[in-house]
C-alpha cells in the first residue's frame, strides 16, 4: 500500500494524475483553533465532476459526541497502516496538532475535555448545510449514501426506519447501498426500496434460491456529469447472514463476489463509462483487497468500518475514500475526467462541527417533526454518568462495560456478552443519560437479552470464532465488527495465532478461578442471530440497571490482555 509520504510525493510529482487533499488547510486552521463555517467548507473547485459521500449514519438525526477508537489493530499486510493507527500515531501521520479541533475530530486522546471545548458533531440538518454548500458550487454534484442509515436509534426503531428515510429523501441522494437496513426484515426493506426516489444499488445482492442478481437492487447506475459518463456500482455488506440474522432476509444472499464486480466494471466500461465509482459497504481492508483484485475502478467510497481518513488511500489506480460515521463527516471529491479517463482528484474530509456549521432550517424542521411524537420518551433522564461512555475499539468500550454490568446484575449471570458493534454515540462525564442515549447504543430488531448455560469449552469456541472474524490476516475472512465484549471474565488473546489458538487464560473474575472447559456457567447476552431468542429487551435491562445506580462510575477495564499487537 502506498504510504502517506509516497502519496504526497506522487501528488506533487504527477499532479496531472492525482490531485491534492483538502485536509492540510483545515488542519492548519484547526491548529489555530479558529474554525468558521466558511473555512470548513472552503474548497478550490477542481475538474468537472463532484461526488459527496456520507455513510454509517446509524439513525443519528441530531448532533452527538463520538469518540474515535483508541485501539484499531491491523493484522497481516495491514498491520501499522491506516486506518490501523490511532491517537498520537495518527496525529503524527497527518500532521495534526495536539488539542486542536482536528485532534478532537479524528483521534481519542483527552476526548472529554476537548468535547467540552469544541462541542458536538453531526446532525443531519448540519450535514444538509454542507451538502447544500457543495451543490451551490457544483449544482450537479452526486450525493451517495454508503448504508447503515435506517438503523440505530429510538425513533428509527419505532418507525421501522421511516424517520431516516424521510430525512434522507429530503437530502436528495443519487444512490445508496445497504447493511443494517436488512435487519428491518426483507418485507420492510422491499417496501421502502420500492418507494425510494433514488437508486438502490448492490451488485452482490442476489436471489438466494436462484443465485441470480436480485431484481430490486440494481448492480449499477449511469449518470451524465460534466460531459462525462459516470458509472456507480453498489457493493452491499458481504457477510449479512453471518454478522446478522439470516432468517430476517432469507430470500437474499450476499458475498463479496469480486468476479461479478469485475464483470460489472467491464460491462460499464464497455458501455462507455469514463469514470467508475464503487459505493461500498465492504469495510476498509476488504475494499483495499478488492481494489487490488478488480481492475478498472477509479474510486471506492468506503463504508462499514467507520474509518475517517483525511486523505485517500491509493491501491494501484484506485482511490479509496473513508468518510467516518454517525454524520460526523462529509467527504467531497472533485474529479477531472477527460478523454475517457480520470486525470486528477481532489478530496476534502469535512468535519461537521455542529457549533460551527449552521443547521439547514428546512431539514431541522423535518427532524423535529419526526421526533415530536416521541419527545417525552426520548428526553426522560434515567441517570447521570461520571465516566466517559464510548463504544469503539477492538476489545472494550465503556458503554459495553456498562451493558455487561447490567446483564450480570439484572440477569443474575456469571458471565455477560455484548456484541462488538461499532455504532453508538458517546457521553462525556457530567452528562445526563436519557432514554434516547440508551437506545442509541442498543437499538436493533433482535435486542432480546438471553440467559443460558454454556460450558467453558463452548465460551472459548465463541471467542475464538469471533476473534478469527476480526484478526484473520486475509481481509476477505474478516466478517465481524469488533471483539465480543465480556463481563465477569478475563482472558488473554494473541492476535498473531491461528484460529483456535488465540484465546488463553480465561478467568472467572468474581472467584479468580480459571474457567473450567467442562463446567457450565450462566451467561447473559443479547443480539443473538438465532431465531426465537427469548428474554427482556436489552434497552429495558440497561435502563433498569442505570436507574438503580443513579450515577454511573466505571473502573478501567483491564480484563483483556492483548499480545501480538
Amino acid at each position: 500500500m502506498i504510504s502517506r509520504r509516497d502519496f504526497l510525493q506522487v501528488s506533487m510529482a504527477a499532479s496531472a494524475m492525482v490531485g491534492a487533499s483538502g485536509f492540510g488547510n483545515w488542519a492548519r486552521l484547526a491548529a489555530q483553533q479558529s474554525l468558521t463555517q466558511d473555512q470548513l467548507l472552503e474548497f478550490d473547485s477542481f475538474g468537472n465532476i463532484s461526488l459527496i459521500h456520507v455513510t454509517d449514519i446509524h439513525g443519528q438525526l441530531k448532533p452527538i459526541h463520538f469518540r474515535e477508537p483508541s485501539v484499531n489493530l491491523g493484522v497481516g499486510a495491514n498491520k501499522g497502516h491506516v486506518p490501523h493507527i490511532t491517537g498520537a500515531d495518527f496525529r503524527r501521520a497527518y500532521g495534526i496538532a495536539d488539542g486542536s479541533p482536528s485532534a478532537y475530530a479524528l483521534t481519542y486522546d483527552d476526548f472529554s475535555s476537548l468535547a467540552k471545548a469544541y462541542g458536538r458533531v453531526g446532525g443531519l440538518d448540519r450535514v444538509a448545510t454542507v451538502i447544500n454548500a457543495i451543490r451551490s458550487d457544483r449544482p450537479d454534484a452526486l450525493l451517495f449514501d454508503g448504508g447503515d442509515t435506517w438503523h440505530g436509534s429510538y425513533t428509527c426503531h419505532h418507525t421501522q426506519g421511516q424517520d431516516m428515510v424521510n430525512v434522507m429523501n429530503a437530502l436528495k441522494p443519487d444512490a445508496m447501498t445497504f447493511h443494517w437496513e436488512f435487519t428491518l426484515g426483507s418485507e420492510r426493506v422491499n417496501e421502502i426500496v420500492e418507494g425510494l426516489p433514488f437508486a438502490a444499488l448492490g451488485q452482490n445482492i442476489f436471489d438466494a434460491e436462484w443465485d441470480e442478481p436480485a431484481e430490486l437492487f440494481k448492480p449499477y447506475k449511469f449518470f451524465e456529469r460534466g460531459g462525462a459518463k459516470v458509472a456507480v456500482i453498489g457493493q452491499a455488506f458481504p457477510y449479512m447472514p453471518i454478522a446478522n440474522p439470516g432468517w430476517m432476509f432469507p430470500e437474499y444472499s450476499f458475498g463479496i463476489r469480486d468476479e461479478n464486480m469485475q464483470a460489472m466494471v467491464d460491462e460499464v466500461r464497455a458501455a462507455g463509462a469514463d469514470l467508475v465509482v464503487v459505493l461500498s459497504h465492504n469495510g476498509f481492508d476488504v475494499d483495499k483487497k478488492m481494489a487490488g483484485k478488480v481492475q478498472g475502478i477509479d474510486v471506492i467510497l468506503s463504508g462499514h468500518t467507520h474509518d475517517a481518513l483525511p486523505e485517500p488511500v491509493l491501491v494501484g489506480q484506485t482511490h479509496i475514500i473513508a468518510s467516518g460515521s454517525n454524520g460526523k463527516f462529509v467527504s467531497r471529491v472533485d474529479l477531472d475526467v477527460r478523454d475517457g479517463r480520470l486525470m486528477g482528484l481532489r478530496h476534502k474530509l469535512i468535519p461537521v462541527f455542529s457549533d460551527v456549521i449552521a443547521p439547514d432550517p428546512a431539514i431541522a424542521q423535518l427532524i423535529e417533526a419526526e421526533r415530536a411524537p416521541f419527545k417525552d420518551r426520548l428526553t426522560e433522564v434515567i441517570g447521570q454518568t461520571d465516566s466517559l461512555l464510548y463504544r469503539r475499539g477492538n476489545f472494550n468500550g465503556t458503554w459495553d462495560d456498562l451493558i455487561c454490568d447490567a446483564l450480570l446484575s439484572e440477569r443474575e449471570a456469571d458471565i455477560a456478552m455484548s456484541p462488538g458493534v461499532r455504532w453508538g454515540p458517546s457521553l462525556v462525564p457530567g452528562d445526563d443519560i436519557t432514554r434516547e442515549d440508551i437506545w442509541n447504543v442498543t437499538s436493533m430488531s433482535y435486542g432480546e437479552a438471553y440467559r443460558s448455560e454454556m460450558t467453558g469449552e463452548f465460551i472459548k469456541v465463541i471467542l475464538e470464532d469471533v476473534a478469527d472474524n476480526i484478526f484473520n490476516p486475509d481481509p476477505y475472512y474478516q466478517q465481524g465488527g469488533d471483539m465480543v465484549r465480556i463481563g465477569g471474565m478475563g482472558y488473554r488473546i494473541d492476535i498473531t495465532k491461528p484460529q483456535g489458538e488465540r484465546i488463553t487464560d480465561m478467568t472467572l473474575l468474581k472467584s479468580g478461578e480459571a474457567i473450567d472447559p467442562a463446567k457450565s456457567y450462566v451467561v447473559a447476552g443479547w443480539a443473538s442471530v438465532n431465531e426465537g431468542t427469548e428474554g427482556p429487551m436489552i434497552w429495558d435491562v440497561v435502563e433498569d440497571h442505570i436507574r438503580k445506580l443513579g450515577t454511573v462510575s466505571l473502573n478501567p477495564n483491564t480484563s483483556v490482555q492483548v499480545a501480538g499487537a
